[in-house]
């Protein structure tokens, strides 16, 4: 039995029944899988406006906690599954997904979470300049499977779209969180642009033993609006993300891994220098590693 757990808070109108749609398509046959939807304290129930007859056996619960890592927590215990597939509110799966999902789970035994590629689904073609950004709106395309056993390292680390857990990791991260170890809560709440939640979700796999990878045959579609293309929305994000990286490292990094993040003087010589909206963003970048490392020293 596989789980999809789809959290969401306030879902945009046009894109969350294409989210359904993708799911209602899936090729995995339906008494394979199961479909728990976890809504994250809505304004308006987001079970009065979706249509889920076509799933053997839906489940709409009310997360009442706001924030994405509540949600999370929340599918964890109420998913039944040996697999759990997180599936965000604007992701729409390609109609082999989960099928290859349970199939990369059977086949790499070795693997304890991985994730696919991204592609971008745009409101509206997007300025050119944003480009180099897009790797920040978790947009990743590529040809070959790769794995390792580190948790931190880029090229192999899965992300929160699509991001599939053997449920052993699933309760290892649920345990950090009831235990006390995860005091800090990464990832978004309200409008706030925290992140690294399904990295540390992806790296529990890596606590028990396993690997993380990434699967050339999972692919999806990631919805983006036109609002998240501007300029302000990345240097919001750009924040959080370096902010959360640096509390993420701290948790499971070495010191030396976290002095690299203490910003130089040339870096911040080289943002001033740079030009248009690239210079906001890089400033952010080193704001948001300047203010983690704050964070981290006021808890001592």
């Amino acid at each position: 039995m596989l789980s999809v757990v789809v959290c969401t808070h306030n879902p945009r109108p046009e894109y969350f029944p294409r989210c359904l749609d993708a799911l209602r398509c899936q090729t995995l046959p339906p008494n394979r899988w199961e479909l728990v939807v976890v809504d994250n304290r809505s304004d308006k129930p987001v079970g009065d406006h979706i249509d889920l007859s076509w799933c053997l056996a839906p489940r709409i619960v009310r997360e009442e906690t706001l924030g994405l890592t509540p949600a999370r927590l929340r599918g964890i215990r109420e998913a039944t599954g040996e697999l759990l597939v997180f599936v965000d509110d604007d992701n729409v799966l390609d109609a082999d997904f989960l099928e290859n999902a349970l199939h990369t789970a059977e086949e790499k035994a070795f693997l304890g979470s991985w994730s696919g590629q991204c592609r971008p689904g745009f409101e509206e073609p997007p300025p050119e300049w944003t480009r180099r950004y897009w790797g920040n709106l978790v947009i990743r395309e590529f040809d070959k499977d790769v794995w390792s056993n580190l948790p931190r390292l880029p090229q192999s680390m899965p992300c929160g779209a699509g991001l599939c857990v053997r449920r052993s990791v699933a309760l290892h991260y649920l345990h950090l969180q009831q235990s006390g170890k995860r005091s800090f809560q990464f990832d978004r709440r309200g409008g706030s642009l925290l992140s690294g939640g399904d990295n540390d979700l992806a790296a529990c796999a890596c606590d028990i033993g396993l690997g993380v990878g990434l699967i050339a045959s999972l692919k999806l579609t990631h919805l983006i609006s036109r609002d998240r293309l501007t300029e302000d929305y990345l240097v919001r994000l750009t924040e959080g993300i370096f902010f959360s990286a640096v509390v993420l490292a701290h948790l499971r990094s070495s010191s030396w891994e976290l002095a690299r993040y203490r910003v130089r003087w040339h870096e911040l010589v080289r943002a001033l220098l740079a030009r248009g909206p690239h210079r906001k963003i890089q400033l952010a970048c080193l704001r948001g590693r300047q203010r983690g490392l704050g964070f981290l020293a006021s808890l001592d």
